[in-house]
């Protein structure tokens, strides 16, 4: 079944969306909660963990490029690529999260390879599943609706993954995420609408990893990226820290993710509305500047400011949503914009997660072994708490600005237009 000009109807869009549930089930236990499970229980300190997070993280980060141009070269169905990558995320989440009993040095090593492994599987799948979306269609109404229906069933992925941890712990994690994996993945294969194949004659040249480069508006695009999603990663990163020893309501963690997650997604329908009014960048934009006028108020919460968080949580997931829906969405018209749809989305998707990626790994690699050199020291509520609200809120929040007047600069007008009417922005 191939996606037509016409509007995917919501069937259609849950097929193929759906898959990024299982997806967000492995990437909010790899981003959040991998820190302090292995802080917790095994014998590595903090600095050792936040050492193993930035290497995995850099190298992953020039993973995904590589992954993306190969992907696009070889002309490969995204169907395809998603089958494949189904055995390597099962693998990769059994190995990171049931480590077996060993010694530091071997602890380390196996904390390393199971996140390298579980990394390059969460790429593979998650390129192909958002290349997939972008390839589908280029029409400015129906693009925003692709990412969000896609980012929605991330966030119910998120919102799962959350309250399975907090009541069954990781073993019931695992099993869930095996069984959604693979309910979603055949969903996915079988039922999802397919785009458009390529010719042979449209494959990406053995140079084309470079070829987003060459397109001014996404190079600008991208250092969007980068900023803002340092901005996001570092409270990802000391989220459960936070929680628990600063505010010492580590017990309302699981609950608090949950109102975060859910205003995100309930905020969806009102970004994509207002985006189909204003352009992805512009909606995008407010979206920022929404996020950090409420999260800076964290850093003034004391300790049991339980219904103080919750209210951030709620105002903040709220801008959530646009920073999910809506840059997938500008940089599939990005793509389509510069001639390159359907045929390289993948070498684009490739350079987007090196973004991501590249963003965690500046997050964990850097707030981690400061906040260690500062004399914050996990499960201690003695020592380093100023840092730790500090590193949490204020740094997020000056980020978040920055990204924002980035991205009032960038030169995307041209972006939210029709297919093949594409006019260069000489901004």
């Amino acid at each position: 079944m191939n996606a037509g000009a016409s509007a995917l109807s919501l069937p259609a869009l849950f097929s193929y969306g759906l898959f990024g549930l299982p997806l967000a089930m492995l990437a909010l236990p790899i981003y959040i909660y991998v820190a302090p499970f292995y802080a917790q229980r095994s014998n590595l300190d903090l600095a050792q963990i936040g050492a193993v997070l930035l290497a995995a993280r850099i190298a992953a980060a020039f993973i995904d490029p590589a992954l993306g141009a190969w992907m696009a070269r070889g002309g490969r169905s995204y169907a395809m690529l998603v089958g494949a990558a189904l055995p390597l995320l099962l693998l990769g989440f059994g190995a990171l999260f049931h480590p077996p009993p060993m010694p530091q040095a071997a602890t380390l090593a196996w904390f390393l390879a199971a996140l390298l492994l579980a990394y390059t599987a969460y790429g593979l799948a998650g390129i192909a599943h958002q290349s997939w979306g972008a390839a589908l269609t280029q029409a400015p109404t129906q693009r925003a609706r692709v990412a969000a229906v896609r980012e929605g069933c991330g966030l119910l992925g998120v919102i799962l993954a959350a309250g399975l941890t907090s009541v069954l712990g990781y073993d019931g994690l695992s099993l869930a995420f095996a069984f959604c994996l693979l309910a979603a993945g055949a969903l996915l294969l079988a039922r999802a609408p397919r785009p458009a194949l390529r010719s042979a004659g449209e494959a990406v040249p053995g140079n084309g990893w470079k070829l987003p480069f060459r397109q001014r508006a996404f190079r600008w695009l991208f250092a969007v990226l980068l900023v803002n999603g340092v901005a996001a990663a570092i409270p990802a990163t000391l989220f459960l820290f936070f929680a628990g020893d600063y505010l010492r309501l580590g017990h309302y963690a699981g609950p608090f993710l949950i109102v975060y997650f859910c205003a995100a997604a309930a905020s969806m329908p009102v970004w994509v509305g207002l985006a189909r009014r204003f352009g992805e960048a512009r909606a995008w934009g407010g979206a920022m500047l929404l996020a950090a006028t409420v999260f800076v108020w964290a850093y003034g919460l004391g300790a049991g400011a339980a219904w103080g968080f919750a209210a951030i949580c709620l105002l903040s997931g709220l801008a959530l949503g646009a920073d999910l829906a809506l840059p997938p969405a500008l940089l599939a018209g990005l793509i389509g914009a510069a001639g390159h749809a359907g045929r390289h989305e993948a070498a684009y998707f490739g350079w987007w997660n090196w973004g991501v990626q590249m963003s965690l790994a500046l997050a964990a690699g850097i707030a981690l072994p400061l906040l260690a050199w500062l004399g914050y020291v996990p499960g201690n509520s003695s020592g380093g708490l100023p840092a730790l609200a500090a590193a949490y809120a204020l740094l997020p929040c000056a980020l978040k600005l920055l990204a924002a007047l980035l991205l009032w600069r960038a030169p995307l007008q041209h972006i939210y237009s029709e297919p093949g009417e594409y006019r260069p922005c000489t901004r």
